[in-house]
């Protein structure tokens, strides 16, 4: 079995140690220019399209993440980078539901709690007690129900808040109202005090966070966006925060990353930023899955996290 692997970072070694020790019968090896040979498996972080193309002897290409949106867009920009018939399968969880629901639960209860409002309030050493929000009208929205937008919107509905949460196709959720399919997207926005971004990147929902939307929101909501900087329109948030709508968000994805440091967000005071850090890829429990999935493909198992490229994701 030859495995073909690809990141584009600094820990490409650490990743290849790893892999070697899980998959003691494979022939590993780093892809680099010019290499045409054979493989069975492709394992890979935003890869360059040559890397890929026209290997349609491949059982699978496994995506070093959950989001698959740089892949699907360097298919679009250079057709034929994916092969054909061959699956793109994406990471499921592996300690990232975990992270995504920590770093929500906090943004959350912070604006809940008016901690951002405190922590203003120091700067200019000023002492004040401010009442919280309103706990059962407090109402949560969570864009986008697959495994990471389950875990945080149950985790939100265990302190106690409404939580709402919208999927492009019908779920149900214990202790979730959900809303689906574009019929139902203004009425999952209506009066909602959070709004959370957890959407898959696809052409449909670039733009999503929008001025339209903002405004179904409740006057003086808040806008988590945990998800990709193509969702958000930055001007309407701007414009938004100006007039009051929205009160304050908190950003771990922008359009163009790292933030330029002259981008007027680091001037905002309502927003907070992190260097995309919500959940992060953590490697010893990824290559256990991709082992375990490589293990069913060899033995002619199905597996899942099989990207609906249609879909995109």
């Amino acid at each position: 079995m030859k495995v073909l692997f690809y990141q584009s970072s600094t820990d490409a070694a650490a990743w290849l140690h790893d892999l070697a020790r899980a998959l003691p019968a494979a022939e590993l090896r780093e892809w680099q220019p010019g290499d045409h040979a054979p493989a069975d498996f492709a394992i890979v972080w935003r890869p360059p399209a040559e890397m890929l193309a026209g290997r349609d002897s491949l059982r699978a290409i496994f995506n070093l993440g959950a989001g698959v949106d740089a892949m699907l867009a360097l298919e679009r920009e250079r057709p034929g980078t994916l092969p054909r018939n061959v699956p793109l399968i994406r990471l499921e969880d592996t300690g990232m539901g975990a992270q995504m629901a920590e770093y929500v639960t906090y943004a959350v209860l912070r604006y809940l709690r008016r901690f951002d409002e405190y922590q203003a309030q120091q700067s200019e050493r000023r002492w004040q007690v401010l009442k919280p929000h309103p706990r059962e009208r407090f109402t949560v929205g969570v864009l986008g129900l697959g495994v990471l937008g389950i875990r945080v919107a149950q985790t939100l509905a265990s302190f106690g808040l409404p939580v709402r949460g919208y999927s492009r196709s019908a779920k149900q959720i214990d202790g979730i109202t959900t809303f689906a399919g574009e019929a139902q997207f203004d009425a999952f926005l209506d009066g909602a005090s959070v709004l959370v971004n957890l959407l898959p990147r696809t052409p449909d929902t670039e733009g999503v966070l929008n001025a339209r939307s903002f405004a179904k929101l409740a006057r003086g909501a808040y806008l988590i966006n945990v998800a990709r900087g193509a969702h958000l329109v930055e001007a309407d948030l701007l414009d938004a925060l100006a007039s009051g709508q929205l009160s304050a968000a908190t950003l771990d994805v922008f359009h163009e990353e790292p933030l330029p440091a002259d981008h007027p967000f680091w001037r905002e005071p309502r927003i907070t930023i992190t260097p995309h850090v919500s959940a992060l890829t953590l490697r010893e429990e990824s290559v256990a899955q991709i082992a375990r999935k490589i293990d069913a493909l060899m033995r002619g198992e199905p597996v899942s996290g099989v990207v609906q490229l249609e879909r995109g994701y």
